[in-house]
């Protein structure tokens, strides 16, 4: 018996109406967020009230006088106000998609709402790349356009907020001569680099202020390359010290960072190496540790989304919008919140 078969030009193919978005992190730095003095990441919203091109951030340095006792009289003894400027300026981004009505028919997907989706996850990733970028800034230029001359001002100019792989001693005021002391047995990330950056930023002049969180509770956040917080893992592994029990009652904890001596390590898949720049040619990764007004995040207008039609109707475009600047604080040409840490990147085998 024969039985009737459809050609495959006759057969209908029929595609889900859902759509599965690529997968995008989400803002890994959304948590350390905040709009005041002690936020690792301070958001700066004066100019979504009124006009300008720029946010000006000040800082005020702390007092280091000692004061007067007894009858000593406080006038003639008194203390200037150290303080700083750093002005982030702001540009506007913008992102669309436009789809037609022919395009439209021709499958089951609302292609405009599959836009908006896109365009936020877009959105997402743009302002999470400005922040990594910010970090790993030199004076204001981003590490991959700045010129070796730049990078060894910045060495000399953060000469207390910057390690090079696990001693002091690895110091270079030249900045490619420090990173070829980065070996790959003895420099990995591990928790006495955790340790010795902690204590080195407490001791920086101005201090790398750490963020106060529950009142009586001091904390870094150090933002690190996977391929160093893989290593920082296997060492802590050893002596049971992972943070997942350890740091549950901290809001800047996250399930799946790590903790040591107070210093919240959390993992950026997206910080990448300084390719062949060790000792022997291996990769360097570069990991941040944080304090308060490490970064500025400058606001003229909050992401938005728009639509526009055209074409009578036939074309049917939606867009994003946005009007913002991203940067590391720098005061007194100094990293304000940022303690830079070089560690050996080394690539799984």
């Amino acid at each position: 018996m024969a039985l009737t078969t459809v050609s495959a030009g006759n057969q209908v193919t029929q595609w889900d109406s859902d759509f599965f978005a690529q997968y995008v992190r989400t803002n890994r730095f959304k948590r350390y967020m905040g709009t005041d003095e002690n936020s690792i990441i301070q958001l700066l919203e004066d100019l979504t009230v009124k006009k300008g091109g720029n946010i000006v951030l000040t800082l005020i340095a702390k007092l280091t006088g000692s004061g007067v006792t007894g009858d000593t009289a406080l006038v003639g003894n008194e203390e200037g106000l150290a303080n700083y400027d750093f002005k982030i300026p702001v540009d506007t981004l913008r992102h669309g998609v436009r789809v037609t009505d022919h395009e439209q028919q021709l499958t089951e997907i609302d292609l405009r709402n599959a836009a908006k989706t896109m365009l936020k996850l877009w959105s997402q990733e743009k302002i999470r790349d400005a922040i990594i970028t910010a970090l790993g800034s030199v004076n204001g230029v981003a590490f991959a356009s700045a010129a070796a001359s730049d990078k060894n001002t910045w060495t000399v100019n953060n000469a207390d907020r910057v390690l090079f792989g696990s001693a002091v001693a690895n110091y270079n005021a030249t900045f490619a001569t420090a990173l070829l002391n980065v070996d790959a047995a003895g420099d990995k990330l591990s928790k006495g680099v955790v340790g010795l950056a902690k204590r080195l930023a407490k001791k920086s002049n101005p201090i790398i202020r750490p963020v106060s969180v529950n009142e009586d509770e001091e904390t870094y956040v150090m933002f690190a390359n996977p391929l160093a917080f893989r290593d920082l893992k296997t060492d802590l592994d050893t002596v049971l010290q992972n943070a997942q029990v350890r740091g549950s009652d901290n809001p800047l904890f996250h399930d799946g960072d790590l903790m040591y001596d107070g210093v919240i390590i959390r993992e950026v898949p997206e910080i990448g190496v300084i390719a062949g720049a060790g000792a022997g040619g291996i990769d360097v990764a570069p990991n941040y540790l944080c304090g308060a007004q490490a970064v500025g995040v400058a606001w003229a207008k909050r992401t938005a989304s728009t639509t526009d039609v055209t074409d009578y109707g036939f074309q049917k475009g939606v867009g994003i919008h946005e009007m913002r600047g991203i940067e590391k604080c720098v005061f007194n040409n100094k990293d304000h919140g940022v303690f830079t840490v070089f560690t050996a990147g080394v690539a799984d085998a």
